[in-house]
């Protein structure tokens, strides 16, 4: 496939005739993603657990709804095939040591944040290999390089993506195919805000200065990243400009992981 570089007028390179799947696209990051590939000219796939949150942003981009539970792997099989982006954004979070965790928390986490990427590009790879064109966009985060206490599922999970990125890029190169992980610091994002009433109980102070105080300590840039800062590149990995990288981990973190 050839794409064309951005018209000056939008920003947006030329993704016309392609067709996009984004999980977790109802909200927060996956919203953002999905609005770019719709601005892009993609025929975007929403793919949320929720489903007036799904038909919501479907209707506002003009795409398609499809209502999906990723703790469970049997409707994967029922979604299109004919998919050439497919960004790996749904996530669920949940915070507590170790010893406590609950063991089929840990599980479920665990299904949606990888297992369920194995298994969205293992049902789509076909088809990009046969068009000789495919970009794979997983949403991993700081913690997929980072570590933080209380986290044991999401950055094992997240550091498991990592490594599934890395064995698609090299399967795929040969065939046209790309995947590539975005890493985020702390986004604005409603998952965002359960883990601010957490991280408040958790350190006994309000809310309101958990970003400053808990969140951003480690990043050089003191706010949280907007969505649609993700989605900006987001949309740049599924262009022209990244053709010959593939297999990358880019950090949109505020020079966290430069530390």
């Amino acid at each position: 496939m050839t794409t064309e570089f951005p018209d000056p007028s939008t920003g947006f390179a030329d993704l016309s005739g392609s067709t996009a799947l984004v999980t977790g696209a109802g909200s927060g990051i996956g919203f953002a993603c999905a609005k770019r590939l719709a601005a892009a000219g993609c025929l975007v796939h929403v793919l949320d657990h929720d489903e007036r949150a799904a038909t919501a942003a479907a209707n506002e981009i003009d795409g398609r709804t499809h209502v999906l539970d990723l703790r469970e792997d049997s409707g994967v099989t029922r979604l299109p095939t004919e998919v050439d982006i497919l960004v790996n954004n749904a996530g669920i979070q949940h915070v507590a040591p170790i010893q406590e965790f609950p063991t089929d928390v840990f599980t479920q986490i665990q299904q949606v944040m990888v297992t369920a990427p194995f298994l969205l590009m293992r049902h789509c790879l076909p088809h990009m290999y046969e068009r000789g064109w495919g970009r794979i966009v997983n949403i991993s985060s700081v913690h997929g390089v980072r570590a933080s206490a209380g986290k044991s599922a999401y950055v094992a999970a997240k550091h498991a993506l990592e490594g599934l990125n890395k064995v698609a890029a090299l399967e795929g190169g040969p065939h046209g195919v790309t995947s590539n992980c975005v890493e985020p610091g702390y986004v604005r994002t409603p998952l965002l805000e359960g883990q601010l009433a957490a991280q408040a109980r958790e350190n006994g102070i309000p809310e309101h200065e958990v970003a400053d105080r808990v969140f951003l300590r480690h990043s050089a840039i003191k706010r949280l990243i907007e969505p649609d800062e993700v989605a900006t590149v987001v949309g740049w990995l599924c262009g022209p400009g990244s053709d010959y990288l593939t297999g990358a981990s880019i950090p949109i973190d505020g020079a966290w992981t430069a530390r």
